[in-house]
Formats: C-alpha cells, sequence, structure tokens
C-alpha cells in the first residue's frame, strides 16, 4: 500500500482495456485534472506503453493507480496482464510509486454490499464530477453491445478514487435497497 500523502500527490489512474487504455489525473479528493482515452493499433502492449511514458512526462505523476491484474480472481486477459507488468516496469524506471487495487476492493469501495455494475459505478463518479464527466456519461449497455470506450475513463477516475479513500469507507444512503453511497469528508 502506498503510504503518500494523497491530498497533494498528483495521481495518474490507468485502466488498460481491448483498444487502448482510459487514464485520469487527480489531485487532491475534489479535483480531476484531466482524464481521457488513448486508443491503439498494431502491437497494443507497445503503444500503450508509449502513450503512459507520454503521460508520465507530461503530468509528472507521484503514484499510478492500476487494477491489479495478479489478483487471484482477476480475470484480465493475458495481454492485459503483461501490460500492467509492463507498466509496472516503466513506473519504476521513472521512480513512480505504484498503486494496485483489485476489482472486488474497487467494488467494496464503491457499493455497500461489494456489488454493482460498471455502469452503477460510472453512474456514481458522473453525479461526483458532473461538470467533467457528466456529459461522458455513455447510455446502459445492452447484452449485443459491445463496451463502450468511454467507461475506460470511469473505470481509472475509480481508482484514483479508491487511493485517496483507501482509509475511509463508504456508509450506505438511506435503506432503499439500492447500491449507492456517500462518501465522508469528499465534499458532498
Amino acid at each position: 500500500m502506498i503510504h503518500a500523502d494523497t491530498k497533494h500527490t498528483r495521481i495518474l489512474a490507468i485502466a488498460p482495456s481491448t483498444r487502448g487504455l482510459g487514464f485520469a489525473v487527480l489531485e487532491g479528493q475534489e479535483t480531476l485534472v484531466d482524464w481521457g482515452v488513448k486508443s491503439v493499433k498494431g502491437d497494443k502492449n507497445s503503444q500503450c506503453v508509449v502513450r503512459v511514458k507520454e503521460l508520465i512526462a507530461h503530468y509528472q505523476p507521484g503514484v499510478i493507480v492500476l487494477e491489479d491484474t495478479s489478483a487471484k480472481d482477476s480475470r484480465r486477459a493475458l495481454r492485459i496482464r503483461a501490460l500492467t507488468k509492463k507498466i509496472i516496469t516503466l513506473a519504476s524506471s521513472h521512480k513512480v510509486k505504484v498503486a494496485l487495487f483489485s476489482q472486488k476492493r474497487i467494488r467494496q469501495t464503491f457499493f455497500a454490499d461489494g456489488r454493482g455494475t460498471k455502469h452503477a459505478l460510472a453512474e456514481i463518479l458522473a453525479k461526483r464530477f458532473p461538470e467533467e464527466l457528466g456529459l461522458r456519461l455513455p447510455p446502459k449497455r445492452r447484452a449485443w453491445m459491445s463496451e463502450d470506450s468511454r467507461m475506460n475513463i470511469f473505470d481509472a477516475v475509480a481508482l484514483g478514487l479508491i487511493l485517496q479513500v483507501s482509509s475511509k469507507l463508504p456508509k450506505q444512503e438511506a435503506g432503499d435497497g439500492t447500491n449507492k453511497v456517500t462518501w465522508s469528508g469528499l465534499g458532498d
């Protein structure tokens, strides 16, 4: 676990995907500095490493946050697992700390019962950052649809926030049976 002062550390959260990667840059608990999707073609892992190197050079983060693809319950593809290892090595070579969080931890942080969909998580984050992410929330995915690449932005933002609130526990809102959470100390 990273013991950095996350209130003043610039955080680069990266969410690798089949088409590239989503990223989010956060400063403190209130500021989403930048976010986006970097699409790649050809040798996807090499191209993603180049994009991450550019992001590190541009934003000079103190910490990079990634999904822990080595967790026993991780269902990520081998290519994504290999890419995660390459990003960790790249961060180390730039003397940037790395924090890893499992999917289980992500769900436990944002959903009181530890269950919830990616879209439900994206809705929570769009409400948390309405000006930045509100218009980027893709429509709910249907069974026959591919995942919208914008979901990678929300995955990255979730990772960045987990690092910042890792010592705080979410509280379930009034017993309406939903998975909504409130964050104490995050300006809500």
